[in-house]
């Protein structure tokens, strides 16, 4: 369990970052090939039933992102992993879950940040879910 676990951890990091810096503009709404690896509030492909559980919640209060799945944490089905990301693909953070963790996580934004910030969540059932916030 713990192989498979890491494995996805892995996955989820290397996932984020890399689809964060190929395309930091136009994601799974707009680019028909995301459909079905990264899903969205909007385009939650093959599992549109379970976007209510699943889609990262974002609150922004001045220079903080709190980003809340409001996931339930079991041994079979949890949240791997939050990632934030700037528009211009620079790596805010990330934080792991255990099962015993609530699916919360918060960062520092940089000093007077505008644009966008990409926040993921990582389902080991559901997949790759994505939130675009503009700050």
């Amino acid at each position: 369990m713990n192989d498979r676990r890491n494995f996805l951890k892995s996955t989820a990091a290397a996932a984020s970052i890399m689809a964060l810096n190929s395309v930091p503009r136009a994601f799974a709404e707009n680019l028909p090939m995301y459909t079905n690896i990264i899903h969205t509030k909007s385009n939650p492909g093959i599992w549109a039933q379970k976007a209510h559980l699943h889609v990262p919640e974002v609150t922004v209060l001045q220079d903080k992102i709190n980003v809340v799945t409001k996931h339930p944490m079991s041994d079979g089905h949890f949240i791997v992993r939050h990632t934030l990301v700037l528009e211009d693909g620079t790596y805010i953070g990330s934080a792991t879950f255990s099962l015993a963790d609530k699916p919360e996580s918060s960062y520092e934004l940089p000093d007077k940040y505008k644009g966008k910030v990409y926040a993921t969540g990582f389902c080991n059932l559901h997949d790759f879910w994505l939130t675009e916030t503009m700050i």
